[in-house]
């Protein structure tokens, strides 16, 4: 038997750090995994433990630098925890560090922000992932669960029939979606979180304004837009899976639906996905 691959480490260590400029705080929440790969190979295959890195030291490693170092910018983060454990174990070849972001706002008191009080900003969750090597450092960037959603300026036509389509065209329909987005960085930005912004607001844009013939076209005039406003990126993956809004029958009622009332389904969904390059 051979053992043809192997990664290991430690998931779902969760840190919330209070970010504190005098009497006015910023919270960073996250979930970190780390992953290793490298010699670790007869701990598999017999039992040898002696080049294992115990994951609870993993997770010991990730507060202690979250500790020192952890900031605003979550890429950096990721950066600085890939070069420690290269650095630390030599027989460590590769980490993966992913992290999942949970975002709050500050709740307003009389129209005014409050320095050290905060609500639950949105379900999305800014997201990042850092794959370190001894040669090089690859950072993606991204967004997930991000719901969005637009009540006209989308449509379906001329699709292929068959014996099996019931489908009816249309030039007139809801388009909700659950955005996943991540790019991947070919250089580094100023400040990943400026550039990550920029680049959501972008592809935002281009969902609102742009007539929608199809997810899929929406999907890669949203790709585009993202690696125009983006030079330091060099390629977006986009996941969007169409969350259908049936239009309700009201007609036994003696009623005419003009677009107005629908159910809202999360299943079963179209899932639409891609990957567009420069």
């Amino acid at each position: 038997m051979k053992l043809i691959n192997q990664n290991y480490g430690k998931a779902g260590v969760r840190i919330l750090k209070v970010l504190r400029n005098g009497a006015k705080h910023s919270v960073k929440e996250m979930d970190v995994q780390v992953m290793l790969q490298g010699d670790f190979e007869v701990s598999y295959t017999k039992g040898d433990n002696r080049l294992v890195v115990a994951t609870d030291s993993m997770k010991n490693t990730i507060n202690v630098l979250a500790k020192q170092n952890l900031g605003r910018e979550t890429e950096a983060f990721g950066i600085l925890l890939g070069r420690h454990f290269l650095k630390t174990y030599r027989h460590v070849s590769q980490v993966e560090i992913t992290l999942t972001e949970h975002c709050w706002d500050r709740i307003h008191v009389r129209g005014k922000p409050h320095p050290h009080s905060f609500v639950e900003k949105i379900s999305a969750k800014p997201t990042a992932n850092v794959v370190t090597t001894r040669k090089e450092t690859v950072v993606e960037s991204g967004i997930e669960d991000l719901l969005i959603m637009k009540t006209t300026g989308s449509g379906f036509e001329k699709f292929l029939r068959d014996e099996f389509t019931t489908l009816p065209e249309t030039r007139e329909r809801i388009f909700a979606t659950k955005l996943k987005a991540t790019w991947q960085y070919r250089r580094h930005p100023k400040s990943h979180t400026a550039t990550n912004v920029m680049i959501l607001d972008a592809m935002l844009m281009v969902f609102a304004k742009n007539y929608s013939p199809s997810v899929q076209a929406t999907l890669y005039e949203m790709g585009k837009a993202a690696l125009n406003i983006a030079p330091e990126i060099s390629k977006v993956s986009i996941a969007m899976p169409n969350k259908h809004c049936m239009l309700v029958n009201l007609a036994p009622f003696g009623l005419e639906n003009k677009n107005e009332l629908f159910v809202p389904t999360d299943e079963p969904h179209g899932q639409i996905e891609a990957t567009i390059s420069r």
